[in-house]
């Protein structure tokens, strides 16, 4: 037995078959009949299936005939196992001996080595066939007697010169418990435990067995009185002194071990003692009371240098009991292994996201998954711990295991780089870079979140089997995920991460329910639905839906590719989580969950409900929700916040108008009074230009500061707010480009070039800044919509519409007048198209093809006219 309870009887019937009885076994993943040539472990991990026969249940008992492959020989064979393909792990297995190897012979029994204690030695038999060696192991009995659902009775009675009896102790207890079994004193008056001659067993706190010769003189814990006396359930040594020469302490162990959880220990008494005042003799052929219990131990201390065993407690027959026994007779009525519910019986190091996890090596000497290297990894000074850690919680290793050990965390039990056994791995931390010694460690920080496996391992890439487990549990959400909301009447919470390409939500409800659901979308119609709740035969569902309608016939499943999904139900408080990407990879496509695309720089809209019973076929009433949200609540996704839908704010609303008042009318009509009113007289166009600018810029920016203190930041993350920013700042720079205009030229002076620059970035510069600010009324409306509905926006997006078509329309009539004026213009010859005329007032547009001249330019011909007055004489 090394693993899973193994236990049975092999015998050989000939070249190609054997027969195993007895057969006890608890149920692995993919069990094999395995050959090897030794039972070392780099043979081992080199063997190979020798049989079709799987062993992939729980064995109880059972005899059955193995037949070995066309290919397979005993004499190809030293070693057979049985062996767990996934985690190369030895169940258990048998040594074939040279001689039968080399002679034949025809019967062999299983051969184990024993990892704590010595076994008893091999012994000749004669068969019907000729002589052969058989190898009796510690945790075969005869006889097997059930005490209890977790406690076993097992044992063998050797031959009347003998006068040995051994027996076997099982039970599925802790580490730190006792199991006592012994015989009562035929004439006790005062109960059964009183004079009763017992064995004590259990296992030291360094793991090894120990079985104790134990006398009850009353019903309590072992004491000392006054003047020395000792009473209480104590040591045989303890009433009579020490006992060099084994007179007293006539319990002798023979072997022991923790294995699944269950402690097994064998020892040996003799039927008649020498110590007639301490021990009773037991009649082999006779019926005897036996008395049994189990419970915890003390450990030693200065005053009383034995483990002590404390009140059993508990109910009859479960914990503590008695019975009649011939031990002469045969019983087994031990049906199948004894299967503990917590297996995991190695030191156990939860991590607590601050200290950091020292990695080391040392040798092997109780690797929980044998066989195994003989050096394994130690975390924290424990050898092959089982590593805990939570969701959420970064967990830091520091790894001095030496060059030759690369620490990983991998979702292969096996390690030692996975694709060297051309076998597949999820890497999920550390690697080649992740090796270290003392004087200059490596530091590792691992994150597992919620898309980790419940279980990893760690091991080391260069070196097969050197790590162990690692349980990976969930945190509070609020550690797995970065996000969280309470949506509408804070019934239901909202959990989200994001990555690069997805989401990953969770979704859990505060009250006692039968399913729980959300939809993304403003209403139950129209509306992207995933349900989950718990079936009829326990497990968590998780299930999508499109609806387009109120009737449950408007309810339609949907084949989103939903990832890492769980659903669970806690005190009837129901909890769901999935990944899914943010664009389907079948956007486009017809099916209605093509087009469940989450925008996160778009509020996500998102609904609830709560129901009594969900099935996913046949859905009618009973699948109607008994409460639901009022309205939807629109999650930030970036910003990791949520406002519920209401109706349009006041001060967003003034914040809309202005900036149309500037981006619609004062901004657009001061470049309209510079283009098409420098025809007239004196410098009137220029104060309407210069006043319509900067009272547009006055009111965006007030604008602006109305829409920061409603929303109580500045936030970046949609494309109105980057529209709005180009656009402001292209505004603002306009008049820095006024107070920087180069000087104009004198009459008659040639402009400057970089004058000339000027005037170009000027117009460029205050065009572009009325294309952004258009854009970013555009957008703006599309966020209105996104943010307060498209039924309080498609009226206002249509009114924008036709403002624009009628500015547009106003700009082609006077385009058109001034295409007039300028043929007009040029038949008077009056046309310039010359850039920069010194003569020119500084206000004038020089990028104008008409330039405004002056009154000299205008009339080189016009006569003087001269006042003449009479001469007086």
């Amino acid at each position: 037995m090394i693993r899973h309870q193994l236990r049975g009887i092999i015998q050989v019937i000939d070249d190609c078959s054997f027969r195993v009885s007895e057969f006890d076994m608890i149920q692995g993943s993919d069990v094999h009949w395995w050959g090897a040539l030794g039972d070392k472990f780099e043979n081992l991990t080199l063997g190979f299936v020798i049989s079709d026969h799987k062993l992939n249940r729980t064995y109880k008992n059972e005899t059955f005939v193995v037949h070995l492959k066309n290919n397979a020989t005993f004499d190809q064979i030293k070693v057979v196992s049985v062996w767990d393909k996934p985690t190369a792990s030895d169940f258990g297995h048998v040594v074939l001996a040279d001689d039968f190897v080399n002679n034949n012979n025809d019967s062999l029994s299983p051969a184990i080595s024993p990892d704590i204690a010595p076994s008893p030695s091999s012994s000749l038999v004669n068969g019907k066939g000729g002589k052969s060696w058989v190898y009796e192991q510690p945790t075969m009995f005869e006889n097997c007697k059930k005490l209890s659902d977790k406690y076993r009775l097992r044992w063998t009675l050797s031959s009347e010169e003998d006068n040995l009896i051994d027996i076997g102790l099982e039970a599925v207890i802790g580490s730190q418990y006792y199991m006592a079994f012994g015989w009562a004193y035929p004439e006790s008056i005062n109960g059964l435990m009183s004079g009763a001659d017992v064995a004590v067993t259990g296992f030291t706190e360094e793991g090894m067995p120990f079985a104790d010769d134990y006398f009850i003189s009353s019903y309590t814990e072992c004491l000392t009185g006054k003047h020395g006396t000792v009473y209480g359930v104590c040591p045989d040594t303890m009433y009579q002194g020490s006992d060099s020469v084994g007179v007293v302490n006539n319990t002798k162990l023979v072997y022991g071990h923790r294995k699944d959880g269950v402690s097994f220990i064998r020892y040996q008494r003799p039927l008649d003692s020498d110590d007639k005042k301490y021990d009773l003799k037991v009649n082999h052929t006779a019926n005897m009371t036996v008395i049994w219990a189990l419970g915890s131990i003390r450990p030693p201390d200065t005053l009383r240098p034995f483990y002590l065993p404390q009140n059993h407690g508990g109910p009859v027959f479960e914990v503590y009991g008695h019975l009649v026994l011939n031990v002469s007779e045969n019983v087994n009525d031990c049906l199948g292994p004894l299967d503990a519910e917590d297996k995991e019986d190695q030191d156990l190091i939860s991590a607590d996201g601050k200290t950091p996890l020292v990695v080391s090596t040392g040798p092997a000497l109780r690797y929980p998954n044998p066989p195994n290297p003989t050096k394994v990894l130690y975390i924290n000074k424990k050898e092959a711990p089982l590593l805990r850690v939570e969701r959420g919680v970064p967990v830091t290793f520091s790894v001095q295991a030496g060059h030759n050990v690369a620490f990983y965390i991998t979702s292969d039990p096996i390690g030692g780089n996975a694709t060297s056994r051309n076998m597949s791995e999820t890497i999920y931390a550390g690697g080649p870079e992740a090796e270290g010694v003392q004087a200059n460690p490596t530091e590792l920080v691992w994150s597992p979140d919620r898309n980790t496996p419940d279980q990893v391992y760690y091991q080391s890439l260069y070196g097969q089997k050197m790590g162990w487990k690692v349980q990976v549990v969930d945190g509070g959400l609020s550690d797995m995920y970065n996000n969280s909301v309470f949506l509408d009447d804070q019934q239901v919470t909202f959990f989200w991460t994001l990555s690069d390409s997805s989401i990953s939500i969770a979704v859990r409800g505060e009250k006692k329910s039968g399913y729980l659901a959300i939809g993304f979308g403003s209403g139950m119609v129209n509306s992207y639905a995933y349900v989950g709740w718990i079936d009829d035969s326990g497990k968590g569902r998780v299930n999508t839906y499109w609806i387009d309608g109120q009737d449950a016939m408007n309810i339609h499943p949907t084949n989103e590719n939903l990832t890492y999904v769980r659903c669970k139900s806690e005190g009837g408080i129901i909890t769901f989580e999935f990944t899914r990407p943010l664009v389907p990879s079948c956007s486009g496509s017809e099916r209605p969950e093509c087009n469940n695309i989450i925008d996160p720089t778009t509020p996500l809209k998102v609904i609830w409900a709560m129901g009594a019973r969900w099935s996913d076929e046949h859905l009618g009433e009973r699948n109607m929700h008994s409460v639901m949200s009022s309205r939807p609540i629109r999650v930030l996704l970036l910003r990791g916040s949520a406002e519920a839908e209401q109706d349009l704010r006041p001060v967003l609303a003034v914040h809309g108008f202005m900036m149309f008042v500037a981006w619609g009318i004062l901004l657009p009509g001061g470049i309209l009074a510079a283009r098409y009113l420098k025809h007239l007289k004196g410098d009137g166009w220029y104060q309407i230009h210069v006043y319509l600018q900067y009272s547009g810029l006055a009111i965006v920016m007030l604008g602006v500061l109305f829409a920061v203190a409603e929303l109580r930041g500045f936030f970046f993350d949609s494309v109105h707010v980057k529209f709005g920013v180009t656009a402001i700042f292209l505004v603002c720079v306009q008049p820095v480009n006024a107070y920087l205009r180069p000087k104009k030229p004198a009459n008659g002076e040639e402009v400057s070039s970089r004058r000339i620059l000027w005037e170009y970035l000027h117009v460029i510069v205050g065009r572009s800044a009325i294309v952004v600010g258009v854009a970013a009324l555009i957008s703006g409306m599309k966020h209105l919509g996104d943010r307060y509905g498209g039924e309080n926006a498609k009226g206002l997006n249509w009114a924008l519409i036709s403002w624009f078509i009628v500015i547009a329309l106003v700009v082609l009539y006077l385009e058109y007048i001034e295409a007039r004026r300028r043929r007009n213009d040029r038949s008077f010859g009056k046309s310039n198209w010359v850039l920069g005329n010194t003569e020119e007032d500084d206000s004038v547009d020089l990028l104008h093809p008409n330039r405004t001249y002056t009154d000299e330019e205008n009339h080189p011909s016009e006569r003087m006219e001269v006042q003449l007055e009479p001469l007086s004489r």
